[in-house]
């Protein structure tokens, strides 16, 4: 039996972000046992409900939800009741909105001072971009995310998640706890500027420092690794070959020298040799790949102490052994959605949250 405890047991949030950066960071306090209470526009809801039933479950599953209409003076009071008792407000709308609803951070202290209020923009509060509209890709494209090459022949493509998204939702979920506990401790809120470029920039900025000095030559940028790569098989699937430390090239050869004999050149028994020709390491990979199916790579690498992975569908994905060892999803019974259970494994255990999916203005009153 699980034990009943939560780091954040009895801290309520009062959330009023939709889609995905504020319900995804609220909805991972949640798992942490938050009360979050979701403040909905009435009629229509968040966004995210026409998304589909099982997208606004899995970001806001076992919150409450109250609709309320910001712009009259009835649901503006209902609002500053809701924030009295409460330790956090989550809002992701354009900066200035708050303030021209009469609902600025100034405004909710004077109600409740410790509350703490979070903001999540594309750009952030202040600065040139602070009123451009955006979306992950933007911030992404103006956070330096495609300014890194990392491959021999490199591609720019969408990435597959929202990772821009994620990254603020992320770095927000962690600076509201220790703001809250802040606020709890000397009885003082404040106002969290989360800026979703800057949230991408505190991941790409270091490595986009040195990729400064390639952009010339972007091929002989160290971050190019010819050997660390996705490579396709006969069958039209693909590897990874995740090749960093120089052993695991030795293990490579090792395993397949003999009937890749290339692999044997000393010039590439060095991560340096092998970055001094790193489109003819590259080339002998991708043909060497291309001759098998990814069932025979598997099957013959299986054996060896390699970085070799197949790149799962999301068939494959949810069948795969370890996914299911480690216990990371479950479903519950909303139209056939799924939960993710919160990544960390908390050594004192750590319940399940919620499986309840809130109708737009189950919980007002």
């Amino acid at each position: 039996m699980k034990p009943d405890w939560s780091c954040l047991n009895g801290v309520k949030i009062v959330d009023l972000s939709q889609l995905l950066p504020g319900p995804h960071a609220t909805s991972m306090l949640m798992q942490l046992g938050a009360d979050v209470v979701k403040v909905e526009p009435p009629g229509t809801g968040d966004p995210a409900r026409q998304l589909g039933s099982a997208v606004f479950a899995q970001l806001n599953r076992g919150k409450r939800s109250v609709a309320l209409d910001l712009k009259s003076a009835a649901g503006k009071a209902a609002f500053l009741d809701l924030i009295r008792d409460a330790d956090a407000v989550v809002e992701g709308f354009r900066p200035g909105v708050m303030q021209r609803l009469g609902l600025d951070y100034a405004t909710l202290a004077e109600v409740n001072p410790h509350i703490v209020m979070c903001s999540i923009s594309g750009f952030g509060q202040t600065g040139p971009y602070s009123a451009l509209p955006g979306h992950d890709l933007n911030y992404l494209a103006l956070g330096g995310f495609w300014s890194i090459p990392v491959q021999v022949n490199d591609r720019v493509a969408r990435p597959r998640v929202r990772l821009a998204d994620y990254a603020a939702s992320s770095h927000a979920a962690l600076a509201l706890a220790v703001a809250v506990l802040s606020a709890r401790q000397n009885g003082r809120g404040q106002h969290l500027d989360v800026s979703i470029h800057d949230c991408v920039m505190a991941w790409t900025a270091p490595t986009a420092w040195t990729s400064r000095d390639y952009a010339q030559e972007p091929l002989a940028s160290p971050t190019v690794m010819p050997e660390n790569d996705i490579f396709e098989t006969r069958d039209g699937r693909h590897l990874a070959l995740g090749i960093l430390e120089n052993k695991f090239w030795l293990t490579l050869r090792e395993a397949l020298g003999a009937d890749y004999p290339a692999l044997m050149d000393d010039r590439f028994a060095s991560r340096l040799g092998r970055q001094q020709f790193k489109r003819e390491v590259n080339a002998l990979l991708a043909h060497m790949f291309s001759e098998r199916t990814l069932a025979e790579w598997l099957d013959t690498l299986g054996t060896f102490d390699l970085p070799v992975s197949p790149l799962l569908d999301a068939h494959e994905l949810f069948l795969d052994p370890h996914v299911h060892a480690r216990g990371m999803v479950r479903e519950f019974a909303h139209d056939g959605a799924m939960a993710v259970r919160f990544p960390v494994k908390f050594s004192a255990g750590l319940p399940d949250a919620g499986d309840t999916v809130p109708l737009l203005g189950q919980h007002d009153g």
